[in-house]
């Protein structure tokens, strides 16, 4: 298998899998949309096919989309526009678009496809027995689960608001408003008495798709900016204004050469929100990290419901320090060295001394890390669903346009700007008011805490309440021996079900004889897979012990 038969097998596949997708519709053509921008996980072959469901979607008839613009606007196309362009320019999952010219004015009218509403109706009943399902099955523990319905809930609300062009242009408002002081992001203009909830008419803004690298090259614009540009923005989304644009595909986000490279947006019918609670946390979040103070990232994480404050957050608060555990170990590190250089200090533990406390303190790392991934302590709203899947595509999009894009990096002065202007402001205030009254403050709560423990004590006594004390070793010990024990009787059931089997058939008691060999056949895959746990579980123990 050559490489050039590789390239041509893929060619193929990917040609077969948008093919599919076009054929199941404007559900699954959103999901391919998405992926056409993971150059860094899909082949090449797969992104150049995928890329074409942005814009070059098959459009539906021309005589079709005028009967719904003159039926929505309510007489001729020829009597509403001064011109109208009976050829669509781009045709998308949802609807085409046409341009026109509206008093002197280049317009674009977006029509929606028909029947779309009862094509949502089914793919989304199919969708939510999935959900229903994903969530039976989905591991709970302490009250914290990924909320299966709750995601599909928000999915679905979304996409049936993208079929409202009216509620499209509101949003389009809104979100040109959020952005008016910033001259590097351009939102067309919406004509609302030509808009219904079946066709928006909009500004004609055109540009080059953010992922057309020669033709961004030929129009000379900084591609390194413009990703910068684009985390940037949607960092003002989400953190200042709680509404952002929750589809940003290559086919919604284009370029022009206005301002040395203008992120120019496109389609407003899917928008995301996050309600104050969660922007104010995840501002916590980042201050948190800011200042090294992980038990900060932890509350805030609670009052954004990501995690459980009802679970046994032990282990999550210990992996949180370890990071400045481990700063502290490298700045003790370095004055040794420092005082050995001037003293001729010699190093008292020896090298299997030092391996040794590395391998236990990797170890206690590595409790913690199984405590919490059994316990499962955190959960994620839906709308983060969104969030994740935006700046997972505007990865894909940096990628792209450079290919030592750092999202993180990008991130780092925007959140630092905010975190200083915070720093001015009440949260300055509050801390210096917090440092010069705690005195006085611990005077009136320590008379309030020992009443507290009092409580505590006499609710341990009276029995209502328990005390548990974790002994991570004996979990893990316990649940190798569960295992153990259950592979053992399903070895056990197998060897008395093969010859009874062996029995009966011997015997010309041939179906229950059959029956009895299906079991079986049961019982001996649960034997497999039970060895298959075991062996499991001794290489996390392993891993976690530092044995070879």
């Amino acid at each position: 298998m050559t490489e050039a038969k590789k390239v041509l097998r893929r060619k193929t596949l990917a040609k077969w899998l948008k093919e599919s997708i076009l054929r199941l519709g404007p559900t699954f053509i959103k999901i391919g949309q998405q992926f056409s921008t993971r150059v860094d996980i899909l082949a090449q072959e797969y992104v150049d096919q995928l890329s074409e469901l942005q814009d070059q979607v098959p459009p539906f008839p021309s005589k079709t989309a005028v009967s719904i613009i003159e039926e929505e606007l309510g007489g001729p196309v020829n009597d509403i526009f001064d011109r109208f362009d009976f050829e669509p320019i781009a045709a998308a999952s949802l609807g085409q678009v046409h341009r026109a010219r509206l008093k002197n004015e280049e317009v674009v009218i977006k029509v929606q496809r028909p029947g779309l509403k009862d094509l949502f109706d089914i793919d989304l009943k199919n969708l939510r027995v999935i959900a229903e399902y994903l969530q039976k099955i989905d591991p709970k523990s302490d009250g914290a689960k990924r909320d299966w319905v709750a995601i599909y809930d928000e999915c679905a609300n979304v996409l049936y608001q993208e079929i409202d062009y009216t509620q499209e242009a509101t949003n389009a408002e809104l979100f040109a408003s959020n952005f008016k002081d910033m001259d590097y992001v351009k939102v067309p203009s919406i004509y609302w008495k030509y808009t219904t909830p079946q066709v928006l008419t909009m500004e004609y803004v055109p540009g080059i798709k953010i992922n057309r690298i020669k033709a961004l090259d030929q129009l000379g614009v900084d591609r390194k900016k413009l990703g910068r540009y684009a985390v940037e923005s949607y960092l003002e989304q989400i953190l200042s204004h709680g509404f952002f644009h929750a589809d940003p595909h290559p086919g919604n986000i284009a370029v022009d050469d206005v301002n040395g490279g203008r992120l120019i947006f496109y389609d407003f019918g899917m928008m995301g929100s996050i309600s104050p609670n969660i922007r104010e946390g995840l501002l916590e979040a980042f201050y948190g990290v800011y200042e090294k103070d992980p038990d900060r990232v932890l509350q805030s994480m609670v009052q954004m419901g990501v995690l459980v404050p009802t679970g046994d957050l032990t282990a999550v608060r210990r992996t949180a320090h370890f990071e400045e555990r481990l700063a502290a170990q490298r700045k003790e590190k370095e004055e040794l060295a420092a005082a050995e250089a001037v003293v001729g200090f010699k190093q008292p533990l020896s090298k299997e001394e030092k391996i040794a406390k590395k391998k236990q303190r990797l170890a206690a790392i590595g409790e913690d890390l199984l405590s919490i991934a059994a316990d499962q302590p955190f959960r994620f709203p839906a709308t983060f669903t969104f969030v994740v899947r935006a700046f997972s595509v505007l990865d894909g999009i940096g990628k792209g346009l450079d290919p030592r894009f750092d999202i993180t990096e990008i991130a780092k002065p925007y959140a630092l700007e905010l975190l200083r202007f915070r720093e001015a402001g009440v949260e300055d205030f509050k801390k210096r008011w917090e440092r010069q009254n705690q005195a006085f403050y611990n005077l009136f709560r320590q008379a309030d805490r020992v009443e507290k423990l009092a409580q505590v004590i006499q609710r341990l006594e009276q029995g209502d309440l328990k005390l548990r004390v974790r002994a991570l070793e004996s979990e893990r010990s316990f649940l190798r021996v569960a295992a153990m024990q259950k592979t053992i009787g399903s070895a056990v059931a197998a060897g008395s079900l093969v010859n009874l089997a062996t029995i009966l058939y011997f015997n010309s008691v041939r179906m229950p004889a059959v029956a009895t060999y299906m079991f079986t056949a049961f019982f001996s895959i649960q034997v497999l897979f039970g060895l298959l746990k075991v062996k499991k579980l001794d290489q996390q123990e392993r891993l976690i012990t530092g044995t070879a």
